[in-house]
């Protein structure tokens, strides 16, 4: 990405990832039985929570177009 990217295209391509990633997170079964699991999914349910934290922000300060 050059530092002459349109910010508006930049906002764009950074909530499809958030989205994507939410949709991935939102797909992913825990397997409480194996080891570790319990806190990875804590992991996760909180970097959704934050993914959706960042879209609220930048659809908040995007012109609609």
């Amino acid at each position: 990405m050059s530092q002459t990217a349109d910010p508006c295209a930049v906002a764009k391509e950074m909530l499809a990832d958030l989205y994507f990633l939410i949709e991935a997170l939102d797909r992913r079964v825990p397997h409480l039985e194996r080891q570790g699991e319990a806190q990875i999914a804590h992991d996760a349910a909180d970097l959704r929570e934050r993914a959706v934290s960042l879209i609220r922000q930048i659809e908040g300060t995007t012109p609609k177009q």
